[in-house]
């Protein structure tokens, strides 16, 4: 029997997860809650917040849903999947106690420190003149992270004293990320390449999927605030098969370990921002969930149907699956909203759209978009996910940009050097 999917979120993430189920011949019918004019077009969007749960298990019975899965963050901190399971529903993620390892900064680094996973070195404050007295004598470049969910904003690199104590007081003082930043962590600076890796883990074991890299500053060059991601590639360069070895030797097996250890039900996608340091990788931080932009990457490369992997990893058989991936490369290119991430308008009309997707092994994931009166419109400060497929990075790259040059809106801003 054909199954009826539920995604929740609105971002290209969502977008890149519906597309893909929606090619399975398992599909029946794909639901995105709330959804964008990206998602629209491969089902039906429902008007219900990602993280409104208790209207999303309604939905859920009400309309037969066998499978859901979950795509932000802050719907798995507010215990989406302990919900759904509570009412007997089939669902994607970890429960809230598993999340806790994105959710909070201080738990992750706790987790990692205990089951030996190699990390920055840190300390953890709540009270502001504490930590203030601790940058007069740390090392510099360091760290300054809000402990809890800033939409990935809240990290801050500060290169000297007067950075630092404007980073604590923006948490402590100021309270720029609301209850987000009441616990900061601070930390050593790492230096080397960072690399994302994803894997599917089902309580017992693991399956590492292909390395990606994201873009996280604003402008060309790496310069300029932290965003949620302009970009990504995949592979990474990065990483080669003893690499990938030892990746699932010193973090994926000892977390694998630590879970079972801790009781932490996780089931679900883990996703280690890594910086691959002379020393060999380290964990930079824990994320709970597919990454964005690095899903639109990575669905593009999966050859294999997606659904009977994420049923796996809810039922605990992940072991007996062996995904394909596309040996070619792949390039997302991130549309964003003139002035992101700071403040922008919406409501701006896109053109291209149509022209872009025609070009050879395009497709171009919504993020920030709506549809009205015919015209889709931007939505959002990341608009568009323009991804494409190559026969190496240089390829793809080339194609990525030939589609991205095609759209247009106004105030569109964008990086020009992803994977360059």
């Amino acid at each position: 029997m054909k199954k009826r999917v539920l995604v929740t979120g609105s971002g290209g993430r969502e977008h890149a997860l519906a597309w893909k189920l929606s090619q399975s011949p398992l599909v029946e019918k794909i639901y995105t809650a709330p959804g964008n004019a990206g998602t629209a077009q491969v089902g039906g969007n429902v008007p219900i917040a990602a993280e409104d749960v208790e209207k999303l298990v309604e939905f859920a019975k009400a309309n037969r849903i066998d499978f859901t899965v979950v795509g932000p963050d802050d719907a798995l901190a507010a215990g989406v999947v302990d919900a759904f399971e509570a009412a007997g529903l089939k669902i994607f993620g970890p429960r809230a106690n598993a999340a806790r390892l994105e959710s909070s900064k201080a738990f992750a680094k706790d987790f990692m420190q205990r089951h030996g996973i190699p990390t920055a070195d840190y300390r953890e404050f709540t009270d502001s003149a504490e930590a203030l007295d601790f940058c007069r004598s740390a090392k510099y470049p360091l760290v300054v992270k809000a402990d809890g969910l800033a939409l990935g904003k809240g990290v801050i690199i500060a290169q000297n004293l007067a950075e630092a104590e404007a980073a604590v007081r923006l948490c402590l003082v100021d309270g720029a990320f609301g209850a987000a930043g009441k616990r900061i962590v601070i930390e050593e600076f790492l230096e080397g390449v960072e690399c994302s890796i994803h894997a599917l883990v089902d309580g017992s074991s693991y399956l590492l999927l292909p390395d990606c890299r994201d873009h996280k500053k604003a402008f060309d060059g790496n310069l300029g605030p932290n965003t949620g991601g302009m970009g990504t590639i995949s592979p990474s360069g990065s990483v080669d098969e003893s690499l990938r070895a030892r990746i699932c030797r010193e973090i994926l097996d000892p977390f694998l370990a630590g879970i079972q250890k801790d009781g932490l039900a996780f089931r679900g996608m883990l996703f280690p921002g890594l910086m691959l340091t002379a020393e060999g990788p380290k964990v930079l931080e824990f994320n709970c969930r597919w990454g964005d932009p690095e899903t639109q990457v990575l669905v593009r490369r999966l050859k294999s149907d997606l659904l009977p992997l994420l049923e796996a990893t809810v039922e605990g058989t992940l072991s007996a699956s062996a995904p394909e991936w596309d040996s070619r490369a792949a390039v997302c290119v991130i549309l964003a909203s003139g002035g992101y991430p700071g403040s922008y308008e919406k409501g701006k009309s896109i053109a291209g759209l149509k022209s872009a997707a025609e070009l050879n092994e395009v497709v171009v994931f919504h993020a920030g978009t709506k549809a009205l009166d015919g015209q889709i419109l931007t939505n959002g400060g990341r608009v568009l996910g323009v991804t494409a497929l190559g026969p190496n990075l240089a390829g793809a790259r080339e194609v990525a940009y030939q589609a991205a040059d095609r759209i247009s809106f106004d105030g569109i801003q964008r990086r020009n050097d992803i994977g360059a």
